[in-house]
């Protein structure tokens, strides 16, 4: 089956990451194809609104750490870039239901939507420096503006995971919900929605997002850049080599060096 499944109802576009197993990790193809996704909804009139959601017991965590290392991100036009700028560019509503786990991408993808009915065995995670890397999807702008540098710096900086309820109290979140009403909850809002008049509808998500339009593609461009530099570092590479053997990295002496790939 594929890795993500969409289906039209009314005026609602439903996006379901579909790798379960995999609790939805992220793939290369994936971020190609939810960009070319958003991007072909954007242009058509009968969709109004987008809800989006996980399959099986979490929302999504993160990237695919064997795809990722086999295809990492490059400072240019990568696969995770062309999501980023569908994002930014979406007029209409996105609404997501999220559980279980909401990792790294998972998290920071959710901070370009316009409603987040989080269930209440929701985990949320931020650990990009634990893997010797950077924020993204222009989350080292949007999540400081929205919590403030102080709460932001616990969850970029220590990388801590944190649960519903501190999501909710940080306005990471819309509302909590029971998890077996969460997608429930988020498709009655994106009906909701879907009522309203579009064009206007779309006018107010473009007014609240434009003041800060050009601060966040700032972000995003040296997001990329910079990140296309660690995750080819010395750090990264022994962070990851941790990671998948399951011990605690070792960063002690390491020099600031670059390696090529």
């Amino acid at each position: 089956m594929s890795d993500i499944i969409t289906e039209r109802s009314g005026n609602i576009l439903r996006i379901e990451l579909n790798r379960p197993a995999r609790k939805n990790a992220m793939t290369s193809a994936m971020y190609i194809t939810l960009a070319d996704l958003l991007n072909d909804a954007a242009k058509d009139d009968q969709i109004r609104v987008v809800l989006w959601h996980g399959a099986g017991d979490s929302f999504c965590a993160g990237n695919d750490i064997q795809d990722f290392q086999k295809n990492p991100p490059g400072s240019g036009e990568s696969p995770q870039a062309r999501l980023m700028q569908a994002l930014i560019d979406f007029d209409k509503p996105i609404v997501a239901a999220v559980r279980g786990a909401v990792i790294g991408g998972g998290t920071t993808m959710l901070t370009h939507c316009d409603f987040v009915f989080a269930g209440e065995s929701a985990k949320f995670q931020m650990p990009f420096v634990n893997l010797a890397l950077v924020p993204e999807f222009g989350s080292s702008c949007t999540v400081p503006a929205r919590i403030g540098y102080l709460r932001a710096a616990e969850l970029i900086l220590l990388g801590l995971p944190f649960d519903a309820k501190r999501a909710a109290e940080l306005g990471l979140v819309t509302r909590i919900v029971p998890d077996q009403k969460s997608l429930a909850t988020a498709m009655e809002t994106a009906q909701k929605l879907a009522e309203k008049p579009p064009a206007a509808l779309q006018a107010c998500k473009r007014l609240m997002k434009q003041s800060t339009r050009e601060q966040l593609e700032r972000a995003v461009k040296l997001e990329n850049e910079e990140f296309s530099a660690r995750v080819r570092s010395a750090e990264a590479k022994e962070a990851f080599t941790a990671f998948l053997e399951k011990r605690s990295p070792n960063f002690s002496g390491m020099k600031e060096l670059v390696t090529q790939t």
